[in-house]
């Protein structure tokens, strides 16, 4: 059975940063493409970054050069750093994965950014 837990969300100021966690089960991340994704409140969820089996990656725009996507196959795990964090980045931000025609998601960790 697939499992994801994020980790690492909370409360940070304008221009600060976070490292977002999400654990996998029951998937072997490094041959599997992973995604982070958002939903701030009112909106609906949106994509934010994918790193593919073949190490491709990929970002949303509004999130270039600010966030980073990356993993760490001996943890199973995929990180999103963010950096120089903006107000407009507080969201509900989840982990997902697809097997086959089956989406996963992770429960979500919130991120406010606010002074």
């Amino acid at each position: 059975q697939v499992q994801l837990v994020e980790s690492g969300g909370g409360l940070v100021q304008p221009g600060g940063s976070l490292r977002l966690s999400c654990e996998a089960s029951g998937i072997i991340i490094s041959i599997n493409t992973m995604n982070w994704y958002r939903q701030a409140p009112g909106k609906q969820r949106a994509f934010v970054a994918r790193i593919t089996s073949g190490d491709s990656i990929y970002y949303a725009d509004s999130v270039k050069g600010r966030f980073t996507i990356s993993r760490d196959n001996a943890k199973n795990t995929v990180y999103l750093q963010m950096n120089s964090l903006k107000p407009e980045d507080t969201a509900v931000y989840y982990c997902k994965t697809q097997q086959g025609p089956v989406d996963y998601w992770g429960q979500g960790t919130q991120v406010t950014v606010s002074s």
